[in-house]
């Protein structure tokens, strides 16, 4: 396990102010429960869309296929990063919904034909 001391040092610090080193703490345990609490939602969109395939095609809707709605995620990650600024900041729902999809479509483009297969069966 990491100490308070270990942390900062990975992160660059070099210092030994107990005040510095309290603030590097409290920014770990923080990160680790955001990404606890991301997990978490993550996977019960993905539970909720296991229950059947076509629950996943309408959520990756207009795409037909987990490829190529990766495809066409990259495609408008790749657009939004070329838009200007403001552009961006009216487009920030966009790209939290095409990272939701292509995080769906990526798990189901390796793992669908185990899941559904069995459902079939």
């Amino acid at each position: 396990m990491m100490d308070d001391a270990d942390f900062a040092r990975a992160c660059g610090y070099t210092g030994d102010s107990p005040a510095l080193l309290q603030a590097f703490e409290a920014i770990r345990r923080n990160g680790i429960a955001h990404a606890r609490h991301d997990h978490f939602r993550r996977k019960a969109v993905i539970d909720e869309l296991k229950q059947a395939e076509l629950l996943f095609l309408a959520a990756i809707g207009p795409a037909l296929t987990a490829q190529e709605a990766i495809e066409d995620t990259a495609h408008f990650i790749a657009c939004w990063r070329n838009m200007p600024r403001w552009r961006q900041e009216r487009r920030l729902p966009d790209l939290v919904r095409a990272r939701q999809q292509r995080l769906v479509a990526r798990f189901f483009r390796r793992y669908a034909h185990r899941l559904w297969a069995l459902e079939a069966a």
